[in-house]
C-alpha cells in the first residue's frame, strides 16, 4: 500500500470509531429515531461545505459527481430504514451480521468488475473476515419467524452503498472528492428530514435537543471517516482498503470499550477478534 492511502486508511478507521465514542458518550434515547441521524447529516452537509477551498465549486459540479453523490445519498438512507425494519422483524444480532457481510459487495464488485486482482492469500485473509464476523455474531437471539429476503436487503443496500465509494474513485472526477461527499451527505439529509417528520405524524415528537446534539457530535467524525475512506480508494485496492476499515474499527471499538468502559469480551467475540488479526496480517502480505 501507499503511504498516503495507508495514512488516509488509519485516520478513516480512527474518525469512524470515534463516531461510536461520541453515541456511547451521549447515550442518547431519541424520542425520534431519525432526530440523531438528521443532526449527523447536517452537520456533515456544513463541515463539507466549510472545508471546500472555492466555494463556488458547488456551481461548477459535472453530471457524474451529481449523479454518482445523488444516488450514494440514497442508498445510505435505504440501507438505514431497511436495517431499522430488519431489527425490528428479525433481531438486532441477525441484522447487525447481515449488515457486515455487506463487505462482500465491494469486494466483488472491485475483483469481478474493476480489475483487481487479490493474490491467493489475500483471499484468504477476506475469507476469515467473513468468519470472523459470522463467529462474533453467533449467538442467536430467540427468533421463531425469521425475513430472509428481508436479510438479504439489508446486506446488498449496506453493501452497495459502501460500494459507492469506489465506483466514483474509479470513474468519477477526483479533483470533486469534496463536492461528491456533500452531495452525498445533502442528499441523506435531506431525505432523513421527509422520515423525521413522518415519524413525527406518528408519535407527534420531533427528537430531543441531546437527540440533535448526539447528532451534531456524531456528524464531524462522519464526514471525516468518508471522506478519508474514499481518498484511501485511489492508492489502496478496494479489497484491501474496505476489508481493513472494517475490522480496523472493530478492533478500535473493541480496545476503547475494554479500556475506558470496562466491557468484557465473551468467548465468541474473542474468537472472533483474534481471527480478524489474523486477517489484518494476510491481507497486508
Amino acid at each position: 500500500m501507499h503511504l498516503s492511502g495507508t495514512l488516509y486508511l488509519i485516520l478513516a478507521i480512527a474518525a469512524s470509531a470515534a463516531m461510536t465514542l461520541v453515541l456511547k458518550i451521549f447515550k442518547t434515547e431519541g424520542t425520534n429515531r431519525y432526530a440523531i441521524i438528521l443532526g449527523n447529516y447536517v452537520t456533515c452537509v456544513i463541515v463539507g461545505f466549510l472545508l471546500l477551498k472555492d466555494k463556488g465549486a458547488v456551481l461548477q459540479i459535472v453530471g457524474s459527481t451529481l449523479g454518482f453523490g445523488i444516488l450514494g445519498g440514497i442508498l445510505f438512507v435505504l440501507s438505514l430504514v431497511l436495517m431499522q425494519r430488519s431489527i425490528e422483524a428479525n433481531g438486532a444480532i441477525l441484522t447487525s451480521a447481515f449488515s457486515r457481510m455487506g463487505l462482500v459487495v465491494p469486494l466483488i464488485v472491485s475483483i469481478a468488475f474493476l480489475g483487481e486482482k487479490p493474490k491467493l492469500i489475500q483471499f484468504a485473509g477476506m475469507l476469515i473476515v467473513l468468519v470472523a464476523i459470522l463467529v462474533i455474531n453467533g449467538k442467536k437471539e430467540q427468533q421463531t419467524d425469521i425475513m430472509p429476503v428481508l436479510l438479504v436487503a439489508v446486506l446488498l443496500a449496506g453493501g452497495f452503498s459502501d460500494t459507492m465509494a469506489k465506483i466514483f474513485s474509479n470513474f468519477g472526477i477526483q479533483a470533486q472528492n469534496d463536492l461528491y461527499i456533500l452531495i452525498v451527505f445533502f442528499t441523506a439529509g435531506i431525505l432523513t428530514t421527509v422520515l423525521l417528520f413522518a415519524e413525527y405524524r406518528k408519535t407527534g415528537k420531533l427528537g430531543k435537543a441531546k437527540d440533535y446534539l448526539a447528532g451534531i457530535a456524531v456528524g464531524v467524525p462522519n464526514y471525516f471517516s468518508a471522506s478519508l475512506l474514499l481518498e484511501a480508494l485511489a492508492d489502496i485496492p478496494a479489497y484491501i482498503a474496505y476489508t481493513v476499515f472494517s475490522t480496523g474499527v472493530l478492533l478500535v471499538i473493541t480496545v476503547i470499550g475494554l479500556v475506558f468502559f470496562r466491557e468484557k469480551l465473551g468467548k465468541s467475540q474473542a474468537i472472533g477478534i483474534g481471527l480478524i488479526v489474523i486477517a489484518l496480517v494476510l491481507l497486508n502480505v
